[in-house]
């Protein structure tokens, strides 16, 4: 559904879509199309409200996305995209070279390879993706697991991969796997997941102690998930 608020003299659109959710969650895509994620119970007026509060957050997004020229999805991983790492948007750079790799530098991705085809660019993306994956989380995981061992003394396996439908999940064996895409959030959501993640090793479902240990733990969790929510979901 098309719907609009007003902002000074600034007129705002926006699809709304209306779910079984239970947060009201706000994305700004790179082609500028802001998209509103409500649930199915919440009052029109409420939701007209939270867009409006989330105004010069929306139109500062809207500002950094059109600096750039950002084709329409699928993504076609040539130079002038932009793709999220670590909760910023960098510019992608494709750069003819002799060897392989990636450099991150001032909000720029930097491909250099000798085919620079987009099918090998969008290869090489995901090599890296998961290394860094890889280092990030591990770094992030091990940072807690001191913390969490209070509560359970059993050392849980961390497992990365890509999911659908959920940023990380704790199985009854003890393993914790996170989602391979969350690389693409800040390290403060990430660490978010993981901590939710951990808890659950304690208490399976969401009940008032698993919330009570959460919120022990890492008391801004909700501004986290929100967060993340507002630029992944």
């Amino acid at each position: 559904m098309q719907r609009f608020i007003r902002f000074g003299a600034r007129k705002i659109d926006f699809v709304l879509q209306c779910t079984t959710r239970r947060s009201l969650t706000i994305q700004v895509r790179p082609d500028g199309m802001v998209v509103v994620n409500a649930p199915n119970s919440f009052p029109e007026d409420k939701i007209l409200e939270k867009v409006k509060l989330k105004a010069p957050w929306i139109l500062k997004q809207q500002e950094y996305f059109s600096r750039f020229p950002v084709p329409l999805s699928p993504r076609r991983f040539v130079s002038g995209e932009t793709h999220l790492y670590l909760g910023r948007q960098h510019k992608l750079k494709v750069v003819k070279a002799t060897e392989r790799m990636i450099k991150v530098y001032r909000g720029q991705l930097w491909v250099y390879s000798d085919d620079t085809s987009p099918t090998v660019v969008k290869a090489i993306i995901g090599s890296w993706q998961k290394e860094r994956a890889n280092a990030v989380f591990r770094e992030l995981f091990e940072a807690w697991l001191p913390r969490i061992k209070r509560y359970w003394k059993e050392t849980p396996r961390l497992v990365i991969r890509k999911m659908s439908g959920r940023w990380g999940s704790c199985t009854g064996k003890g393993s914790i796997i996170l989602n391979l895409e969350l690389i693409k959030a800040s390290k403060s959501c990430i660490e978010y997941v993981i901590v939710h993640e951990l808890c659950h090793l304690v208490h399976h479902n969401h009940t008032r102690q698993f919330f009570k240990l959460l919120e022990k733990l890492l008391p801004d969790w909700r501004k986290r998930k929100q967060r993340l929510e507002d630029r992944l979901a």
